[in-house]
């Protein structure tokens, strides 16, 4: 199935909840960093994708509707390219509470990886690292005015790329109303999903070190 929703916004924007929005909508099932720990064929196809690999984005999203998180924002342009009738989202937050965010979860998480090779998801760690850490943010995520330059411009170049009816620029805050007007599916009568908070993170993180 070819994808009908292409998510632009960086890990730590909502991605977790963004997923579970999606796929109460019909959009489902939803690719997701998520995805890429659980089904056994996800991770060899972004290893090649940081190694730079020709891919073909059909075989790797032949089990999904929509994407959102990294390792597929990263590819946003060759995917919106590729799913050429998709629809664009952008999810989005204030800078400085996202760099506070990814430095409490992703990078602290990624940081402990590097400096035990042996644990738990190694391969894919290491896919993130070079991918999040390396690619995205020339090694200096851990640089937070850098960090935020880096972020504020991937908004602002997605933003002119994509044509705006093909864009929704979106807050998990703002709820379904605005999702669903850019989908055109109907407003769900319940709340909308907010999950994966910092502790939600964290606690999933001391549970994996457990094993």
């Amino acid at each position: 199935m070819p994808l009908q929703v292409v998510g632009a916004g960086f890990g730590r924007t909502g991605t977790k909840s963004l997923k579970m929005a999606l796929e109460r909508l019909g959009f489902g099932p939803c690719h997701h960093m998520f995805e890429v720990r659980s089904n056994p064929k996800q991770l060899p196809y972004w290893e090649g994708a940081v190694r730079g690999d020709v891919m073909n984005w059909d075989e790797v999203f032949s089990e999904y509707k929509a994407s959102v998180d990294w390792p597929s924002a990263a590819y946003w342009r060759e995917l919106a390219d590729h799913f050429s009738d998709a629809k664009v989202l952008l999810s989005v937050r204030p800078a400085a509470d996202w760099v506070k965010s990814i430095h409490d979860t992703i990078y602290a998480s990624l940081l402990k990886a590097v400096k035990d090779p042996e644990g738990a998801g190694r391969n894919r760690r290491e896919m993130a690292y070079e991918l999040i850490v390396k690619q995205t943010f020339s090694g200096k995520l851990g640089d937070t005015a850098y960090a935020m330059s880096v972020f504020e411009d991937h908004i602002s170049e997605v933003q002119r790329t994509i044509a705006p009816d093909r864009l929704l620029t979106f807050n998990v805050a703002e709820g379904w109303v605005p999702l669903c007007s850019f989908l055109d599916v109907p407003v769900p009568d319940e709340p909308f999903p907010l999950t994966n908070t910092t502790a939600d993170f964290q606690a999933r993180a001391v549970e994996r070190d457990k094993r």
